[in-house]
């Protein structure tokens, strides 16, 4: 029996994770979908985080995705560091077997032992529900996505020490290859 195996991103799997994104975010009406082009482009910015962009493999193929990327969130009294949850992608033949479920937790996993508190998405209320994401509204975080409603999530990590003051409130500033999905 073959297990997955989920570890951050190497350089050798860019190729198999465009793959992947492509095959995931397929639709007819453009070459090459914009998440593909989202992660290019996010992996040559200052919102890259290395270990918190996780590959799920299975018999050695790439076949999941989940990537958590730099944002800040813009309070009152300056900027707080988030990170972003997205694209995530299951290559269509391995969808439906806990691969989505598996990579995601992984990455966000990554983001707790990286001492992160926020982590953003904006997806399947129903999938994310189970990692603990609620609406972003009622943790008072707003993005140009919070018209969406429910889909616009958030989810509070735990803190790294005891006393830490709960995350702040505010607007979350995505970099600019994002404005392109």
């Amino acid at each position: 029996m073959t297990s997955l195996r989920l570890r951050p991103e190497g350089p050798a799997d860019a190729g198999p994770v465009r793959r992947v994104l492509a095959a995931a975010f397929a639709r007819p009406d453009v070459a090459v979908p914009p998440e593909v082009r989202l992660v290019d482009e996010l992996r040559g910015s200052d919102a890259w985080v290395p270990e918190a962009a996780m590959v799920a493999e299975h018999g050695g193929e790439v076949v999941g995705y989940a990537l958590l990327s730099r944002v800040r969130v813009r309070t009152g009294g300056g900027f707080f560091p988030a990170l972003a949850l997205g694209p995530v992608a299951v290559a269509p033949h391995r969808q439906r077997t806990g691969h989505g479920t598996a990579v995601v937790q992984a990455a966000l996993d990554a983001a707790t032992e990286l001492g992160e508190r926020i982590v953003v998405v904006l997806g399947d209320p129903a999938f994310y529900r189970r990692f603990g994401f609620e609406a972003a509204d009622r943790l008072g975080l707003t993005s140009p996505w919070s018209g969406l409603g429910e889909p616009w999530q958030a989810l509070v990590l735990p803190p790294t020490t005891s006393g830490e003051p709960p995350p702040p409130r505010g607007e979350v500033l995505f970099p600019p290859p994002w404005s392109k999905v």
